[in-house]
């Protein structure tokens, strides 16, 4: 098992821009046990394929049913369900990334992991590098699932909707790396429900079921800021095969949040434990 980064000419590069010490190289060590541990557990992520399957049925045969053809990308007529159904997608890898970053918390605080990892020769950023890598392989699992499902169902009409799985890919390194940073910052399981008091307007209030055309312009602002936007408009692009620039801005938004999330949950880690 490979993290994203476990490439030693990568590594070499990581190693002269990160502070020293941080980083050795060594990230993959910590995917390794998370696979180890779900491999004795596999009714765990064998049970998160089904929720594609769940999600799509019910809009292909229920909501579908309800509601007309609506106007997608580039002004196209598309069926309800080919419409939510990569909107979907983007959205399951942002519950399963905020979902396996949370465990995190409990790692952090009850578990001690982290000190007894950096006991060893592995950095602050082996570890927030490591948790990214294993979430966003486990988010990569279910974006598979999803697509197929989507195939089956005949919602895959372009060669271009390939790109949603590494668009779901994407969606989750933003929201890892930066559930990664609120798992640091709280204190206890109680404080959960800040986190889903963000998620869950993000989910039903980013263009998932509908265009945010419909807001007033000062809400249009406000829900361009989500990050599940920006994987929204990616994935339907890309599921329609309408293509523009703007999807250019949407890709550098979610990789800078990650960026900015590595780096939040190194700080917040050494800040934490090595302090």
């Amino acid at each position: 098992m490979l993290s994203i980064v476990d490439n030693p000419r990568r590594t070499a590069v990581l190693q002269r821009v990160l502070p020293s010490g941080s980083y050795v190289g060594l990230a993959r060590r910590l995917v390794e046990r998370s696979a180890l541990l779900y491999a004795r557990a596999w009714v765990v992520l064998l049970s998160g394929v089904f929720e594609p399957l769940f999600y799509v049925l019910a809009f292909k045969i229920g909501f579908g049913a309800l509601v007309p053809a609506v106007t997608g990308p580039g002004g196209l007529r598309l069926e309800y369900a080919a419409y939510v159904a990569p909107a979907l997608l983007v959205a399951s890898a942002m519950n399963g990334a905020v979902s396996e970053t949370m465990s995190m918390f409990y790692k952090l605080r009850f578990d001690g992991l982290y000190d007894s990892v950096l006991a060893t020769p592995l950095g602050t950023y082996d570890v927030a590098i490591g948790e990214l890598s294993w979430t966003v392989l486990r988010s990569g699992l279910y974006a598979v699932a999803f697509f197929a499902v989507m195939a089956v169902l005949g919602l895959v009409t372009t060669p271009w909707a390939l790109l949603l799985v590494p668009v779901a890919l994407v969606v989750s390194m933003a929201f890892a790396a930066v559930g990664m940073v609120c798992a640091t910052l709280l204190r206890s399981s109680a404080q959960f429900e800040y986190i889903h008091l963000l998620v869950v307007p993000m989910f039903l209030f980013s263009g998932t079921f509908y265009s945010i055309d419909v807001y007033p312009l000062p809400l249009r602002w406000v829900a361009e800021l989500s990050p599940l936007y920006h994987g929204v408009e990616l994935a339907r692009g890309f599921s329609t095969g309408v293509l523009g620039t703007a999807m250019l801005g949407h890709a550098a938004y979610l990789v800078a949040l990650t960026a900015v999330g590595l780096y939040g949950t190194s700080k917040r880690i050494g800040r934490l434990l090595l302090n």
